[in-house]
């Protein structure tokens, strides 16, 4: 038997824990070897593939008596392959024998040579191989393990996690596992359950980091562990100050290739996931090119984490990210602010891209498109980026559709006020329209005055008529919400006034008509053309309010099937966007429609569904004061709660 780490051929190593989470990945690799003669488990590090080459391997020669041969791979990378042969081939003539390569990664470009000459000397011979890189051997059976399957993303950060259904996950048991072997008195609990599911999400449900953080947290709650590891991913893995990093992390740069090693340190600068494009554009310059980057890429796709629901999008794991990071960060005059330039460059361009996407009524493609890249951007919003506060506005001014019209309002709210916190006066005007329409729109409207006042002088000083025409669009439709539409209508008059025909940024006026007739619905009916603004394809959010105004309008005409007819299609565009506000009041008007016909309780349930989705300063729904008359309060609060607890769209079974 060989010392561990040589090439020697090895006894299959001993499992001294169990396997979590990867019985039927077992099943299929024992399936694939049995029919294929080199089978070579990819993935990340961490990930598991030798402990799945070694359950695998016992299996084999356990339950079912085959000759199974474990090799370490070499230490040194010098070395033919045909003299490597010789070493791992000792005692392997005329015998039919499964040889397991470990580790192929270090041998580099050696390896694929090494397994084909095996391969071809020793027909009896079948390799299963564990590597960080394909061997690009004819016929070579590709088996890419992956991270543990992790518990679904809260809707709502704010509710406590279900024990019951976080406890499920694979990547959660693995962790309450050896967290438990590590201090027996820890138990999964609806206390702490939120912290794990997210730490576990965190570590992106790699075993090896979920093993590493269950050791660290003993002494430390999951939530004092998801801190420490955001604050600094390498200290807490590491176990300490002043290592230089997670060990898999540290093997895994060095054994690159000296291009490999400049694109990983370069890759550090993505926040979430990348694609061959990204990478060329922020990665491709100096002595890595953008088509030298793109092949470095594709040779390193094994060893990175792939982005579920994206074709050719990755990630790297979270440590080998931060010892990159690390690295890039050695040298202030090096690549790391040419690649940290490129990249804030590259959101600025990829916002203002979504921006016209939405303009052009493509509004669901520029909403995905913003969703996918949303790791960048929020990096790039980081007042203390290379572009200051004055680029992290101008990407949050851009992004304004998916703070207002596609539901991340609080997460807008965020960027703005930091980076207007870091920027000098005079600030400017478009930033604070926008912070003061999110806080007056969907929040407290007072909260909002100064920064209308701000506004309002910078706008005049600069000369932004589009700004002046916003500010009107906030004050009219805070005078909406606190029910004086007639003050609303003037606000909107002077906001379409002031507007310009083609607007670089923000609602276009498609979006202020819709709001100037919700006015009129209340005010003046007849001035309401019937289908106004509603069949406009060119902008389906400003259509899906256009809706909402035509649906106030056929009910005070008393026409409550038409006017249901109305919110439904406006629901399903909001729906498809993500806008919570125009569900809120969609679905209060729907309640109302209810109510109209002694439904109370329908209404009632519908009302709690939407509960606390409007804004703060706005009246109470009209449906509530009838709601109040008609019902107990138990039934009422009975009524609430059940809609509460029940999604929205089982609700609304028409959609």
């Amino acid at each position: 038997m060989g010392e561990p780490g040589s090439s020697a051929p090895q006894a299959v190593p001993v499992e001294l824990s169990s396997l979590v989470g990867r019985a039927a990945e077992v099943a299929r690799l024992l399936t694939l070897l049995a029919t294929e003669r080199l089978v070579t488990l990819t993935g990340p590090v961490g990930v598991g593939k030798t402990r799945m080459a070694v359950r695998a391997a016992r299996e084999l020669c356990g339950g079912r008596g085959a000759d199974v041969v474990w090799a370490g791979t070499p230490r040194l990378r010098s070395g033919s392959p045909a003299a490597l042969a010789d070493e791992l081939g000792a005692g392997l003539e005329g015998r039919e024998v499964l040889l397991v390569l470990d580790g192929c990664e270090q041998l580099g470009d050696l390896a694929g040579e090494l397994v084909g000459e095996l391969l071809r000397r020793w027909p009896g011979v079948r390799i299963l191989a564990t590597s960080q890189r394909t061997l690009d051997v004819p016929g070579e059976a590709l088996h890419a393990v992956g991270p543990l399957a992790l518990p679904a993303a809260p809707q709502d950060p704010a509710a406590p996690a279900a024990v019951v259904e976080v406890a499920l996950s694979p990547a959660v048991r693995l962790y309450t596992e050896r967290a438990r072997g590590a201090d027996p008195r820890f138990e999964l609990t609806e206390h702490n359950a939120g912290a794990v599911a997210a730490l576990c999400r965190a570590l992106d449900g790699i075993p090896g980091a979920l093993e590493l953080a269950a050791v660290r947290t003993r002494g430390h709650g999951p939530a004092e562990a998801l801190r420490r590891l955001t604050a600094d991913p390498l200290e807490f893995l590491a176990g300490g100050p002043g290592r230089a990093g997670g060990a898999d992390a540290l093997r895994l740069c060095r054994l690159a290739a000296p291009g490999e090693r400049l694109l990983w340190e370069r890759l550090s600068v993505f926040a979430g996931s990348f694609d061959e494009a990204a990478v060329a554009e922020v990665c491709g310059f100096g002595a890595l090119g953008p088509r030298a980057a793109v092949q470095t890429l594709r040779r390193l796709a094994p060893a990175l984490l792939t982005e579920p629901g994206y074709a050719g999008r990755y990630r790297l794991p979270l440590t080998v990210r931060a010892y990159a990071a690390r690295r890039l960060a050695r040298d202030p005059l090096g690549d790391g602010p040419t690649a940290v330039r490129r990249h804030h460059e590259r959101c600025r361009v990829t916002a203002e891209r979504a921006a016209q996407l939405w303009r052009s009524g493509a509004q669901l493609e520029a909403r995905a498109l913003a969703l996918r890249e949303l790791p960048e951007l929020r990096l790039a919003m980081d007042p203390r980026g290379p572009a200051g506060a004055a680029g992290a506005l101008e990407i949050a001014v851009s992004l304004w559709f998916l703070w207002s019209a596609c539901g991340l309002v609080e997460e807008g709210r965020g960027h703005l006020e930091r980076a207007l916190a870091a920027h000098p006066e005079p600030r400017p005007a478009r930033a604070l329209w926008l912070a003061a329409w999110l806080v007056a729109s969907f929040g407290q409207a007072e909260a909002a005055d100064p920064l209308l006042v701000e506004a309002w002088t910078t706008a005049v000083q600069e000369g932004e008529d589009a700004v002046l025409a916003y500010l009107a669009h906030v004050r009219g439709t805070v005078a909406l919400w606190r029910d004086r539409p007639e003050e609303a209508g003037d606000e909107y008059r002077e906001a379409l006034e002031l507007l310009p025909a083609e607007p670089e940024y923000g609602p276009g006026r498609r979006a202020l008509e819709a709001g100037l007739a919700m006015a009129l619905a209340y005010t003046d009916p007849a001035a309401v053309a019937f289908g106004s603004g509603a069949s406009d394809g060119s902008d389906p959010w400003a259509r899906s309010w256009a809706g909402y105004a035509q649906a106030l309008l056929q009910r005070r005409q008393g026409r409550p099937a038409l006017a249901r007819t109305w919110l439904l299609r406006s629901l399903e565009t909001q729906f498809a966007l993500g806008d919570r506000l125009g569900q809120a009041l969609s679905v209060e008007l729907l309640a109302q429609l209810e109510a109209d016909l002694g439904r109370y309780e329908s209404a009632a349930r519908l009302l709690g569904a939407v509960a606390g989705h409007r804004p703060a300063s706005a009246c109470p729904p009209r449906a509530e004061r009838l709601l109040r008359l008609r019902l107990t309060p138990e039934d009422l609060r009975a009524a609430y709660a059940e809609g509460a607890r029940t999604p929205l769209r089982e609700l609304l079974p028409e959609l």
